[in-house]
């Protein structure tokens, strides 16, 4: 989370420091009508600059899972370019600025409206009241507004800034980000991490409301680690969901997902799925690895949370050594057939499995997880669950000394 949040300020920090070689009025402008200029100007640079990035992340770029999972700062945001020595001739440069002027009012409009549906959208799409599909389909809307906006924006945009280093990046970032809309729209994201599947198995949990799917690939997978998910189409019309994959990769072409009830959607899956229904896996995504120095590793899995944790111990089952792991697993809803495979699990994976049932044991934690591991400030601590469960764990460990680097924790709501 940090190393995210020090990626958005690198970015706009940025940004801004472009704008700022690229408009000697920052220095200069001392009306009130000229600084408001300038601050339209900056703002717009920003909302563009942020805009086109979002846009870009939405193609999910594999490769640059380890830096926003910060395991990797070497990206570096590309060279300021000087001004070409050899430009348009001036004629040419009076011919083009007139052009942009005269369609000042067209941009101006598709700009606000734009702006409307925008805002619209958006907070539909993050309002968790409305179905994921709905949330799936607005960001169809959103591709269209962006692309509104670029033309907004390349008019609009003051056109000396058209030969300075801020011009030449802003043109790169709508360009590619008009390139992701595009083909957002086309529905064509994630094609190439796309496999068919097919259901082999299906198994119900009644006390804790999981569904466990089994899948078998009919198309080539390149593999996956404990931790990751994928996105999942049952249903073309609903759209993909992601979902934890809580199997490990034994190069058989199998995934399993536990999918919890949790929405009006999934509470539906049980009914709707049936053994040899097609389905579509995306991806592996995700940086949520068990990779450390730490002589010993702490795991906490709130409710379904359980599920990457159930893929590494698959994996640990066929390792011959590991550091010792303790795997506190803490739920309100119990299922005493689920708990049993967990713990089955546990014994062959040789990790100390502590299971808390809410109404019986209480709320978890950091004190309880420091009384069942003596050697804790010497671990390291990989949390997936209730975004607030989570955040009560890591405030908890901070005000204990632990270093915020080992305290690995999944973030996983898309909205």
């Amino acid at each position: 989370m940090k190393r995210i949040k020090l990626g958005l300020i690198f970015i706009l920090i940025s940004l801004s420091l472009l704008w700022w070689q690229a408009d000697p009025l920052l220095l200069q402008g001392d009306s009130f009508f000229a600084i408001r200029k300038l601050v339209v100007n900056y703002t717009g640079v920003l909302a563009m600059g942020v805009m086109s990035f979002a846009m870009l992340l939405a193609l999910r770029p594999v490769i640059l899972e380890p830096l926003l999972g910060g395991l990797d700062k070497g990206y570096r945001l590309h060279k300021w370019l000087e001004r070409p020595q050899r430009g348009p001739r001036p004629e040419q440069s009076v011919e083009i600025f007139r052009f942009f002027q005269e369609q000042r009012g067209l941009a101006e409009t598709i700009g606000e409206w734009a702006f409307y549906v925008f805002v619209a959208a958006a907070a539909i799409a993050l309002t968790k009241r409305f179905p994921y599909r709905r949330f799936f389909q607005i960001h169809r809307v959103l591709a269209v507004v962006y692309l509104a906006l670029v033309v907004h924006s390349v008019i609009l945009l003051p056109f000396p800034y058209w030969g300075t280093a801020v011009g030449v990046v802003m043109g790169v970032l709508m360009a590619g980000g008009s390139y992701a809309a595009v083909k957002s729209l086309r529905g064509r994201i994630g094609r190439s991490h796309r496999a068919a599947a097919e259901i082999e198995t299906l198994v119900r949990h009644p006390g804790n409301q999981v569904l466990e799917v089994g899948l078998r690939l009919k198309s080539p997978w390149r593999g996956h680690e404990a931790g990751q998910f994928a996105f999942v189409t049952f249903d073309r019309r609903e759209g993909p969901h992601p979902f934890t994959i809580s199997s490990a990769w034994k190069g058989d072409g199998r995934l399993v997902f536990m999918i919890k009830a949790l929405g009006d959607y999934t509470k539906t899956l049980p009914e709707i799925l049936s053994v040899g229904n097609p389905a579509e896996v995306e991806g592996p995504y995700g940086r949520f690895d068990f990779s450390g120095d730490q002589a010993h590793q702490i795991w906490v899995a709130g409710g379904i949370g359980i599920t990457p944790f159930i893929a590494r111990l698959q994996g640990l089952a066929s390792e011959p050594s590991h550091p010792p792991v303790d795997l506190f697993y803490s739920t309100s809803a119990p299922d005493e057939n689920f708990i049993a495979s967990i713990r089955q699990l546990a014994e062959r994976a040789r990790v100390r499995l502590h299971v808390l049932i809410a109404d019986r044991d209480g709320r978890l934690d950091a004190d309880g997880i420091c009384r069942h591991v003596p050697d804790w400030q010497a671990a390291g601590l990989w949390f997936c669950g209730p975004a607030g469960f989570g955040q009560a764990l890591r405030q908890a460990f901070s005000a204990k000394g632990f270093a915020e680097e080992r305290f690995h924790q999944e973030l996983f709501e898309m909205r």
